[in-house]
C-alpha cells in the first residue's frame, strides 16, 4: 500500500491516490465520516473559523461499494475559502511555516495562498486514507488510538504502557477533545483560549497506541518498524518529533531499570513492563505499540514578527490576518492515528517485506 496526497488549501479541490489496495473490501461509510468529522473544524473556539465538509468524492478504485485492487482516487472539493486573505502578504514568508523553503524548491511557483500544498488542509485526504486503513487493521483485530498528552505547560495521564485495551482506544476516538483526565482537559483548553486572546499559538504531544499487534511485524535495518512509522508521522505537517516507548528517557535509566523483562502468561512470552513501546530489533514483540509525537505550535499568529520579502529581497514585518488554529492538538489526534493505521497497513499488506 502507498499513497500520494495532491492539491493545494484554497485550490478546487484536495484528494488522494492509495495504490496496494486489496480488493473485495466493503468501504464502511459511516466510518470514514466519522473519522472525517474527528479532523473537522469545531466551533469552539479552539480551532479555526474554517468550516469545511470534508465530503470525499470517490473517482475510481470502487465498484459497489468494494474496492477494486485498482488505485483508489477521492478528492475533497474545498468550499470555503478566501484567498484574498493572502494577497498583501503573499510573499512575505511565514516564520516556522514551509513558504521560504517551498519558494526556494519550486523556484516561486508554489501556491502560497493558505500554505498551498503545506497546508494542514491537506490532512483531511490522509485521515480518509488512513480511515480506509483502519478497516484493514481492524480485521486482523488491530486498534489504534490515541489522546492529547500534552499542550503547552499542560499534561494528560499517559498511557500505561503495558496494558492499552482496544476498548479505551475505541472510546478516545468518541472525544473530541480526547485525553485520559477530563480535568486536563479542561486546562488545556484554557491553555489554548489563553494563547488565542494573546494572538498566539501553543504546541504540545500526541500520544499514539496500537492494540493487538502482533509479534513479528517489521524487520531490522532500514525499513523497520520504527523507521515506516516514522516515515509515515513525519509527513504530517507541524510534526518535528516522535519517540517510541520511554524514548529519550531511555537516557536516565540503567539497563536494569530500562530492560522489559519477560515471563509466560497463557501459552506466550510477554514483557512485564513496555519500555521499548512494543518494538524491539525493528519487530513487533506483541507489547502494545506505544510513540509520542511533538506538534509544533501553529506558525501562523497574529502578533507582529520580522521576516523577509520574498518579491523584493528585503527585510520586512509580517502580521498574519484570516483563519488559524491557535493549537491543532485535538484536530491533531485522528491525523496521527491515520499516519499510523497507514503505516501499518502497508507493513501488513506487503509494502515492507
Amino acid at each position: 500500500m502507498k499513497y500520494q496526497i495532491f492539491g493545494e488549501s484554497h485550490g478546487p479541490a484536495i484528494g488522494v491516490v492509495l495504490e496496494g489496495l486489496p480488493s473485495g473490501l466493503l468501504l464502511d461509510t459511516e466510518e470514514i465520516s466519522r473519522q472525517m468529522d474527528r479532523r473537522r473544524a469545531k466551533k469552539d473556539g479552539l480551532s479555526t473559523s474554517r468550516i469545511e465538509g470534508d465530503v470525499p468524492e470517490l473517482l475510481s478504485g470502487v465498484y459497489r461499494g468494494r474496492t477494486t485492487g485498482t488505485p483508489l482516487c477521492a478528492i475533497i472539493r474545498n468550499r470555503n475559502t478566501r484567498p484574498e486573505d493572502y494577497e498583501k502578504t503573499a510573499m512575505l514568508a511565514r516564520p516556522s511555516h514551509g513558504d521560504y523553503a517551498g519558494f526556494v524548491r519550486y523556484r516561486g511557483f508554489n501556491d502560497p495562498r493558505g500554505g498551498g500544498h503545506f497546508s494542514g488542509r491537506l490532512t483531511a485526504p490522509l485521515v480518509f486514507a488512513g480511515s480506509i486503513a483502519r478497516q484493514i487493521l481492524r480485521e486482523k483485530g488491530i486498534e489504534i488510538g490515541a489522546h492529547v498528552l500534552q499542550v503547552g505547560p499542560v499534561s494528560d495521564i499517559p498511557f500505561d504502557p503495558a496494558d492499552i485495551p482496544a476498548a479505551l482506544l475505541r472510546e478516545l476516538q468518541k472525544d473530541a477533545f480526547p485525553v485520559l483526565d477530563p480535568a486536563a482537559g479542561e486546562a488545556m483548553k484554557a491553555e489554548i483560549q489563553a494563547a488565542r486572546m494573546d494572538c498566539d499559538s501553543v504546541g504540545g504531544i500526541i500520544q499514539c497506541a496500537a492494540a493487538g499487534l502482533p509479534a513479528g511485524i517489521g524487520e531490522p535495518g532500514l525499513d523497520c518498524l520504527e523507521s515506516v512509522i516514522s516515515r509515515h508521522i513525519f509527513a504530517v505537517p507541524a510534526v518535528k518529533g516522535i519517540s517510541f516507548g520511554l524514548g529519550f528517557g531511555f537516557a536516565s535509566l540503567r539497563g536494569s531499570a530500562a530492560n522489559d523483562q519477560m515471563r509466560m502468561k497463557e501459552g506466550r512470552a510477554v514483557c512485564l513492563t513496555n519500555h521499548n513501546g512494543g518494538i524491539t530489533g525493528g519487530i513487533s514483540n506483541g507489547m502494545p505499540l506505544l510513540f509520542q509525537t511533538v506538534i509544533k505550535p501553529t506558525p501562523s499568529i497574529a502578533k507582529p514578527q520580522q521576516t523577509v520579502d520574498l518579491s523584493a529581497m528585503k527585510d520586512a514585518e509580517l502580521v498574519i490576518h484570516g483563519r488559524h488554529d491557535p493549537c491543532i492538538l485535538s484536530r491533531a489526534a485522528v491525523v496521527i492515528e491515520s499516519a499510523a493505521a497507514l503505516a501499518l497497513a502497508e507493513i501488513l499488506e506487503g509494502g515492507v517485506e
